[in-house]
């Protein structure tokens, strides 16, 4: 049985991508701050960890099985100006949605290059592509996706497949953040008129993991409908 480890896999996409891996027979571990409201599932590890304590993930990782596909989902999203941004929560930011994800891909390389095949898959954003209100946010998201392209050159001749999401806004808790202006003006850009479900992406992580061809390695997959065209 093929192990999955998913960050930020207690809730909204992650969660949604838990429950597609296990109903897919295999074995999940979730990493995550809290599992308040959790309910036990079979095959589903829950290890509690904070992603800010960047060097204690090295040991985290060494703990569990040895990761076969790994899903950098955790993330966060602030509502600062880029001219009132407090410092320790740039620091918080940057650590949770880049410096983590580098620093786990690190870990698990290890193992899948021993074993000449893994994949992983980034949840990166829509904002790291066309800019975003949080500064940081933006530029964190950015920063995955050139960090994909980085890491599947450098694993890919080890059977390795590295693969980003850059979704539009979903509807998730971090919809909160996103003033209603805004919310409406972007819906008038796609062609449904709605926002993304996390299911939709959750479905798009899973493929990237196990179905989807191995010559697509190192691109980021544009989940928006219409609001970014490329």
């Amino acid at each position: 049985m093929k192990h999955v480890l998913i960050t930020g896999g207690n809730k909204g996409i992650g969660f949604e991508t838990t429950k597609l891996f296990l109903d897919s027979g295999f074995k999940v571990t979730v990493i995550a701050r809290d599992f308040s409201g959790m309910e036990p599932m079979d095959n589903c590890f829950f290890f509690e960890f904070d992603l800010t304590n960047i060097n204690e993930i090295k040991d985290t990782v060494r703990q569990l099985d040895d990761v076969d596909i790994l899903i950098n989902n955790a993330g966060i999203m602030n509502t600062f100006s880029y001219d009132n941004y407090p410092s320790i929560k740039k620091d918080e930011i940057l650590k949770i949605n880049l410096e983590a994800p580098i620093e786990l891909m690190n870990c698990v390389a290890k193992t899948m290059i021993k074993n000449k095949s893994g994949r992983i898959v980034n949840n990166a954003s829509i904002a790291g592509q066309i800019g975003h209100p949080d500064i940081w946010y933006g530029v964190t998201k950015a920063g995955l996706i050139n960090a994909t392209k980085s890491y599947a050159r450098q694993l890919g001749q080890y059977g390795i497949v590295v693969n980003a999401i850059a979704a539009s806004p979903v509807e998730t808790d971090m919809m909160k953040n996103i003033p209603e202006i805004r919310k409406q003006n972007f819906l008038k850009s796609v062609h449904s008129g709605r926002f993304a479900t996390p299911v939709e992406i959750a479905k798009t992580i899973l493929w990237l993991a196990t179905e989807s061809p191995a010559y697509i390695n190192g691109s980021c997959i544009d989940i928006n409908d219409g609001a970014f065209p490329r």
